[in-house]
């Protein structure tokens, strides 16, 4: 039987994912439903169903949103293109890419000016990816392993950077870097590490958490690549780990055996659900559920204009 649930700390809501939820709610309060939003606002189930069932319709491309209409660009970024053909659709723009976000949309556009090919590290398919690439296609090139890195060929001949997807696990980005910086002596790295502090706390305390439990339950949907990562430091410290959605993901058989329980919640999982799994454990005997450390992040982001007039909006 559990009788222990560890709280990592940090955990849930990062400041970009905050920034974003918070500017779909004040604009289903300032111009009522339906707002569109292209794409999954954040990767997580339960936060786009509740914001489904008030009113905001998801779109795949800013080409299902009607002519004239608001629509709201998601936390991960998107391509110079999107801004372009929501322009010719007369659509107003809000912007909620995450400002770390943009940092790196910005290294790549700025590394591409001078001639650079552009290594992003990062998943292929994943939201920021795709805005990523979109910046500079014809400069970066996309690595997602150490394997990768050990094959790649350059396009042509010249300086070389690196950036990365800001939600990566820290110790396998690391190990792409070595790689490449093996490879390509002079590669010039960000001034500044693009995977985003959040992302780097929240697996920081996942590992500081290893020695006191049998079993890691991270709260997150499947489409997080952070939430997938915490999943992965656990697995790679020796321990057992799932992923799940709620409290309804938990399976009994995860618990045989199992004294103490880490929990914790990807930046997209919002704080009610890792409250429910711990209701969950209580229920079932567990008595003692208690942060393992308390550490707190002070980081906000502004929210965009919201004004009905806006042609475009950024952050």
């Amino acid at each position: 039987m559990v009788r222990r649930v560890l709280l990592a700390s940090p955990r849930g809501y990062c400041a970009g994912v905050e920034r974003a939820i918070d500017t779909v709610e004040q604009a289903l309060e300032l111009w009522g439903a339906p707002v569109f939003v292209r794409r999954q606002i954040v990767h997580n189930t339960h936060v786009v169903r509740d914001l489904e069932e008030r009113g905001v319709v998801f779109v795949d491309s800013e080409e299902d949103v009607p002519a004239g209409e608001v629509v709201i660009l998601a936390a991960h970024g998107v391509a110079p293109d999107v801004y372009a053909a929501a322009r010719a659709r007369g659509l107003r723009v809000v912007d909620t890419t995450c400002p770390l976000v943009s940092k790196v949309h910005s290294e790549a556009r700025t590394y591409a000016a001078l001639g650079y090919t552009i290594v992003l590290i990062g998943h292929a398919g994943h939201d920021e990816v795709v805005g990523t690439i979109g910046e500079a296609p014809g400069s970066i090139v996309l690595v997602q392993t150490t394997a990768e890195a050990e094959l790649i060929e350059l396009p042509r001949p010249g300086p070389v950077a690196y950036v990365m997807q800001t939600t990566l696990s820290v110790d396998d980005a690391a190990a792409i870097v070595d790689v490449l910086r093996h490879r390509f002596p002079g590669i010039e790295a960000p001034r500044r590490d693009d995977i985003c502090y959040a992302t780097a706390n929240r697996q920081r305390a996942v590992k500081a958490l290893l020695r006191e439990v049998e079993l890691v339950l991270v709260v997150g949907s499947s489409s997080s690549s952070n939430s997938t990562r915490l999943v992965e430091v656990a697995r790679a410290g020796g321990v057992p780990a799932h992923l799940i959605d709620d409290e309804a993901g938990i399976r009994e058989r995860w618990l045989v055996g199992v004294d103490t329980v880490g929990l914790t919640s990807g930046a997209s999982a919002p704080e009610h659900l890792v409250r429910s799994v711990c209701a969950w454990f209580r229920e079932r005997g567990a008595v003692e559920v208690r942060p393992h450390s308390s550490v707190r992040e002070d980081v906000t982001f502004r929210l965009p204009v919201l004004a009905p007039g806006e042609a475009l909006t950024t952050p």
